[in-house]
């Protein structure tokens, strides 16, 4: 490994550090999401349940022992529930937004990941190419053995870039869909919990 390293030229390095921040991120992203996935139905059926028996501090508890963004937008659903109905969405809608917000956090480092590793492949490719053309001009024949370090760090750079970018766009892409799901479910419940809360309030 460390021989390919070497042959493939000074920019192996950041590409190998791109491969292990893209690794970190995809590993806290994952083990978020993890912990924000949840059975929608039964948490939201549990909170209408304990709301209709006027267990509101319940709600709340079982709201704070939940992990993930459904349950915080639940749980200001709840909160705001005696306000009017426009009120009680706006709160709703600036709990999601930063919801969202936490769940996109290190989205933007993968992406650019994704963009700048092949990227720096191709620059790598680039100055193995301009090695051996240096190595051409103070020898017109020169043996092949001597354009070898060019060439090798062309391919490999070139290899190694891909090689970091094609995962980390599919992981990025993996977790853009998470993301969405996550979303959905939150829409969903702040919804059902609306219209359970204005229903409750009519005579």
């Amino acid at each position: 490994m460390l021989d390919f390293m070497i042959k493939g030229g000074p920019l192996m390095w950041p590409i190998l550090l791109c491969s292990i921040v893209a690794i970190g991120y995809f590993s806290d992203r994952m083990f978020h999401f993890h912990r924000a996935t949840i059975n929608t139905r039964d948490f939201v059926q549990g909170i209408r349940n304990l709301l209709q028996r006027g267990s509101t501090i319940e709600a709340l508890a079982m709201c704070d022992e939940t992990p993930g963004p459904v349950a915080q937008v639940v749980k200001a659903a709840v909160v705001n529930q005696q306000r009017p109905r426009d009120e009680l969405r706006e709160s709703i809608q600036d709990v999601a937004r930063a919801e969202v917000a936490r769940l996109e956090r290190g989205l933007v480092v993968l992406a650019t990941i994704g963009q700048i590793a092949p990227l720096l492949g191709f620059l790598g490719t680039v100055t193995g190419m301009i090695r051996m053309f240096m190595v051409i001009q103070k020898s017109p024949l020169p043996n092949p053995g001597d354009l070898a370090g060019g060439i090798w760090e062309a391919l490999l750079t070139t290899a190694a870039g891909l090689a970091v970018a094609i995962p980390t766009y599919l992981a990025y892409n993996f977790l853009v869909t998470r993301v969405q799901n996550l979303v959905l479910d939150m829409e969903k419940s702040a919804n059902e919990i609306v219209a359970f809360v204005t229903k409750q309030e009519k005579p």
